[in-house]
């Protein structure tokens, strides 16, 4: 209970009193990229748009800066940059100044923007005077532009200026202003007074609503606690019994009802205005990152594994997977298509028998394997090429396989390895041949040398058979006497 009220109460604060944006080292470094995020020789930084509330640190860690720009922040005075002797332009606008100040340092200031401010004090000019370098000035969105008499005003005070509000100050005008100075002087002055009396009114009132709209968030916060009596803090656990998405629905229309009012309300354009619109749209966002949070509740662990045992197939990274049957090496290779360049220690790989669980980022990937595998001699790796995981289990059934084949494979495997050692070697391998095994007739014995006519053994047969008739005169044919051959 001691932590249910010190929670409201916590947000109830900030919600009175935000925090202001002020200027910080980080967020210099941050705009200052395009000089290698170095400060200290910075030329040129733009901070518009960083709901700056005040003007500080730049003046001592920038002082080289020549170009400033501060444009739609809520910047109420100008301040802590007399030491900008180096600056040159100087954009404020669109901010909560209401009067100028504090330039006299800036010595080589060229041009200077004001517009859309709250500057009603014009008499506040005369302080741009020591600015001799100053050309251009504006002054556009301002409430000393509806004085009477305001451009006679500026032009006579400020001798030094070319440009007022994007116009030319042409020799005749300033002639003609410096004529009337006395008495533009005085209407000056009287219609300054004017506006503070009524700028004081504003502020009042400014005030005035800023601590209703605090009491009535106070009287909320204790309202939503119970602390008003026993019998709402009843009503309020009865509440809580409802369910949730008719307190969200009720909360809804709450928050839409006081947007309504909120932006439907009259209100005058100030600087209380301009920065009470900021706090509660800073209001807004913060409560609806409130209830954010509170909807954010710790996930419960993913279901891998069933309250009977049963082990589930999960992908909550959702990624792609192969799953690869290698009969020839008896193993299962698995391959995820994790992140190419995710770092390995963000994985966790755990095979058991029957399953395998990858842990991608925190977030499991299970797959229910087909047979049992050996964890111990599974390998886990990452390709060098995709990133992908590759994981191989070997099967824990055996398989043998026959030795014939095996054998038979093993010795073509050499005969070819063989072949090609002798091909790329080039040598020319002789076989040696036993001459009592083989009897090679001796060829060119078979005619003597002298008496041969032809060439080839065609010929050779019938010269032989005329040599014999030849050499055997007395022969005589017997019929009766069988042939020899």
């Amino acid at each position: 209970m001691v932590r249910t009220t010190e929670i409201p109460l916590l947000a109830a604060n900030e919600l009175v009193m935000p925090k202001k944006c002020p200027v910080t080292e980080d967020l210099v470094r941050r705009r200052a990229e395009h000089n290698n995020c170095e400060i200290f020789s910075l030329e040129e930084i733009s901070l518009h748009q960083q709901e700056i509330e005040k003007l500080e640190y730049l003046d001592k860690w920038c002082r080289d800066l020549k170009i400033l720009y501060l444009q739609n922040n809520l910047i109420p005075k100008i301040e802590n940059v007399s030491k900008l002797k180096k600056l040159e332009y100087l954009n404020v606008a669109l901010n909560n100044i209401e009067r100028i100040e504090n330039l006299e340092g800036c010595e080589e200031l060229k041009k200077l923007d004001l517009t859309a401010n709250f500057i009603g004090e014009l008499s506040s000019i005369e302080s741009l005077k020591h600015n001799i370098h100053l050309k251009e000035l504006f002054l556009t969105g301002n409430p000393c532009t509806e004085f009477e008499g305001y451009r006679q005003f500026v032009v006579a005070t400020l001798h030094q200026l070319k440009y007022l509000d994007s116009k030319e100050i042409e020799r005749s005008e300033r002639i003609k202003a410096l004529q009337i100075y006395p008495e533009v002087k005085q209407k000056i002055r009287e219609q300054e007074q004017v506006y503070l009396l009524k700028r004081a009114r504003e502020k009042e009132e400014a005030q005035r609503r800023m601590q209703e709209r605090k009491d009535k968030k106070q009287n909320q916060m204790k309202s939503k606690l119970g602390f008003d009596s026993p019998d709402s803090l009843q009503e309020k656990e009865n509440h809580q019994a409802k369910g949730d998405g008719e307190q969200e629905t009720c909360r809804t229309v709450e928050d839409d009802e006081e947007d309504r009012r909120f932006w439907e309300e009259p209100t005058p354009y100030t600087p209380e205005s301009r920065l009470e619109t900021h706090r509660y749209i800073e209001e807004k966002r913060r409560a609806k990152d409130n209830i954010r949070e509170s909807k954010k509740s710790e996930k419960p662990p993913w279901t891998v594994v069933t309250a009977e045992g049963k082990v589930l197939n999960v992908n909550v990274p959702k990624l792609h997977f192969s799953l690869k049957d290698d009969e020839e090496n008896n193993q299962f290779i698995l391959e995820l298509a994790v992140y190419r360049y995710l770092d390995t220690s963000l994985l966790d790989v755990d095979v058991q028998p029957t399953y395998i669980r990858v842990l991608v980022k925190e977030k499991p990937f299970q797959f229910v394997l087909p047979e049992e595998v050996k964890p111990d001699s599974s390998s886990a790796k990452r390709s060098q090429t995709t990133g992908h995981l590759v994981v191989t289990m070997p099967k824990a059934k055996e398989i043998i396989l026959a030795k014939q084949k095996l054998s038979a494979s093993i010795k073509h495997s050499d005969c070819n390895t063989l072949q090609k050692n002798a091909r790329r070697s080039g040598k020319v391998e002789k076989l040696e041949v036993d001459p009592s095994k083989y009897s090679f007739p001796d060829v060119t014995k078979i005619i003597q040398e002298k008496e041969r006519t032809g060439q080839g053994p065609i010929k050779l047969h019938p010269e032989r058979i005329t040599e014999v008739k030849k050499s055997c005169v007395d022969f005589e044919n017997d019929e009766d006497v069988p042939p020899l051959i």
